[in-house]
């Protein structure tokens, strides 16, 4: 491994260590490790990493903070004092997140700053665990925070961080207008409009009855199927001539028969094409209809949404693409803003547009 430009993770566990320090002034090896779910060694060369760069001191079995790290000014890699420090908390590490906080770290060294990430999970209460550990912490100056935004837990978070006393900027999540937050910005991708580029992209292909597949419990979903009936109305078609399916979890029992009565009413209602969200339930889709005969894109084309691993698919996946890496800078340099100029800055509330990638599953073939 190269220390000097350690992969996400790694970095991710080193400034989780860091804050673990903050608030309990040393730490045990062994404690650690339980509390990060990986190996004794994992942790001793993660603080063997930090007492390189001279922010802890290594002891027997753990380490201790140093003392001239400040609690709320952090020192650079470069040993220069750092502007900012940012909180991060997303709901996912290994999907969709990690370009999103790629982005974000750019941003942050761009502006002299430090990112302190914490991964959480799509559970409220673990977001809210996650985020409320950054605050009570005292060491950052705001946050950039994806959380669950539906449904009464969604508005207790929402309007929680709308009332705390440093900024917050929402990245690839924003509030329901009904909460009428004033205070709260966010950055998100318009993933409404992906869906009509969908719409339109598989019409222009000659296709009439377009259906749409997706997780019921997406954030992403209802932006989507907004999207997907807007665009069948703008085209003159009708949204009840062809249909929208509940995929299931891709771990669930039922995944196949899910699958499989998908592809039946496809076939039943004479719908030529679907628009899938997310990559992996699109090429397992595409997997099951190829283990039934049918050809794709000619019996049946597939647009996919995220573009995480849709180019593997055989033949490679049509997928809407979002700015993930621009939309965590976006998200940094905002805050970095509403940080620099204070209250007297209008309150920003930014779309970025995904980009269309067309491939084999939805290509029309001279």
């Amino acid at each position: 491994m190269n220390e000097s430009n350690p992969p996400l993770f790694a970095i991710a566990r080193r400034e989780r260590i860091l804050d673990e320090l903050r608030l309990r002034g040393s730490v045990t090896v062994r404690q650690l490790a339980e509390e990060l779910g990986v190996t004794d060694i994992t942790v001793r060369r993660d603080i063997a990493a930090l007492a390189d760069r001279g922010l802890v001191t290594r002891v027997h079995g753990g380490a201790t903070l140093r003392s001239a790290l400040d609690r709320t000014v952090a020192r650079g890699t470069d040993g220069s004092h750092s502007r900012y420090r940012i909180g991060m908390v997303v709901p996912s590490l290994s999907y969709y997140w990690p370009q999103i906080v790629t982005g974000a770290r750019a941003a942050a060294t761009a502006a002299q700053s430090q990112l302190v990430l914490r991964g959480a999970s799509y559970d409220p209460a673990d977001q809210r665990r996650q985020i409320s550990a950054l605050v009570e912490s005292g060491s950052v100056h705001g946050l950039v925070v994806g959380p669950e935004t539906a449904g009464r837990d969604g508005a207790a978070i929402l309007s929680w961080l709308e009332e705390l006393a440093m900024p917050v900027v929402l990245v690839e999540r924003r509030a329901p207008s009904a909460l009428a937050l004033r205070r709260l910005e966010w950055v998100t991708t318009d993933h409404e409009f992906g869906a009509i580029l969908a719409v339109h992209h598989l019409y222009q292909a000659g296709h009439r009855r377009i259906g749409l597949a997706l997780p019921p419990n997406s954030p992403t979903s209802e932006h989507l199927r907004r999207g997907w009936s807007r665009g069948l109305s703008e085209l003159g078609l009708d949204p009840s001539s062809t249909f929208e399916y509940a995929l299931e979890d891709l771990d669930s029992e039922h995944r196949e028969r899910n699958l499989a009565e998908l592809v039946d009413r496809c076939v039943a209602t004479g719908t030529t094409a679907l628009f899938v969200h997310s990559d992996p339930q699109a090429i397992h889709l595409e997997h099951h209809c190829l283990d039934r005969g049918l050809r794709i894109p000619e019996d049946l084309a597939i647009v996919a949404y995220d573009d995480e691993i849709a180019e593997n698919g055989e033949p490679p996946i049509t997928a809407l693409r979002p700015p993930k890496a621009h939309i965590g800078r976006l998200a940094v340099e905002t805050l970095v803003s509403r940080l620099d100029e204070g209250p007297r800055r209008p309150v920003q509330r930014i779309q970025a547009l995904p980009e269309l990638i067309v491939r084999e599953s939805s290509r029309l073939h001279d």
